[in-house]
């Protein structure tokens, strides 16, 4: 476990609440289906309840939590003037929730949604300048709520991952001949269930800090995943962070597609990827169907992978800034 007071891993995280600095406040609060969903809320520099500021939701990545880079930005966002929160999504992280490390889109989106709840009913927020923001699968989550949830007046991702389309194609959409082996396993794992209350799970446990050998990572596909395995297995592992999911999640995250009826974003949208990413493709899917508004921007962060567009600090620095300048303007 992290020795930050907070439990955070980023780099530069608060270690403690300090007078005329941001605050961050663990909160919790219950979806609209009765979980309970742990979050931090950051607060900025001299907050005072009797003012109205804007504020934004940061979703997580797959397997992340508020801890690692949904908090970084939250609070990098905070240090700009804005109410953000980070939350764990239910079934994940400290959320409440079982079976766990369960991952239904369905449940990603009320996530969403019941911290847009919190934050308007949270005393110094303007209600009509809420924006949010989702990292990774985070952003694919993000970019679906704001199809249909017009309480979000601006909505930006920051190399956004299609969530559906992945579990349903594979990377890359290289598994397109093996869907009906992985609907198979979705059924039994689902089978399974109902018939013991054992849980099948896709991916690995993480129990533990691991530090890899070079000859380890050669093992695994250059890109996201070796990049993946040493950002959440080493560099900032949390123990309440897992790569895993249920098996039989895979039901409804292979009929989950984020670019479908993405025409109904008429929000101000602003989408960020590193322009050698191999995820890029699923930014570039969202943003060249978003036909639905004209305010919308694409930054291509020059020389960024996937994951370091979560840590590498001129890299941050650069979405941090464009994220202000954006949040700023169109709240």
């Amino acid at each position: 476990m992290s020795e930050n007071k907070f439990g955070l891993v980023y780099a530069g995280a608060l270690e403690e609440n300090v007078p005329g600095g941001v605050e961050l406040r663990p909160i919790s609060f219950n979806n609209f289906d009765g979980v309970k969903i742990a979050a931090n809320l950051y607060l900025p520099s001299n907050f005072d309840a009797s003012q109205s500021l804007p504020a934004i939701v940061v979703a997580h990545p797959n397997g992340g939590v508020k801890e690692q880079v949904s908090g970084l930005f939250a609070q990098r966002l905070a240090e700009k003037g804005f109410v953000t929160l980070a939350f764990d999504a239910a079934y994940q992280g400290a959320s409440a929730g079982e079976p766990r490390q369960t991952d239904r889109p369905s449940n990603r989106v009320e996530d969403i949604r019941a911290s847009i709840d919190y934050l308007e009913t949270f005393k110094g927020v303007d209600t009509n300048r809420i924006g949010a923001l989702g990292i990774c699968g985070g952003g694919g989550y993000t970019v679906q709520v704001s199809k249909t949830d017009k309480r979000i007046k601006a909505v930006g991702t920051i190399s956004m991952f299609n969530s559906g389309r992945v579990r349903r194609n594979g990377f890359g959409d290289s598994q397109l001949a093996t869907i009906p082996d992985r609907m198979a396993q979705a059924a039994a794992a689902r089978e399974k269930y109902a018939k013991t209350g054992e849980v099948d799970y896709i991916g690995d446990l993480l129990t533990h800090r691991t530090e890899f050998t070079k000859e380890q990572l050669e093992q695994i596909p250059a890109g996201l995943y070796r990049d993946g395995v040493e950002y959440y297995g080493d560099t900032h592992f949390h123990p309440n962070s897992q790569s895993r999911y249920t098996a039989m999640s895979l039901m409804d995250l292979m009929a989950f597609d984020a670019e479908n009826n993405v025409d109904l974003i008429d929000q101000p949208l602003l989408m960020m990827v590193g322009d050698v990413s191999d995820t890029r493709y699923m930014t570039e899917a969202v943003f060249n169907k978003a036909t639905g508004t004209d305010d919308k921007k694409l930054i291509l962060i020059k020389g960024a992978s996937h994951i370091e567009t979560y840590w590498v600090p001129k890299y941050v620095d650069q979405e941090v800034t464009a994220m202000n300048d954006f949040f700023s303007a169109k709240l």
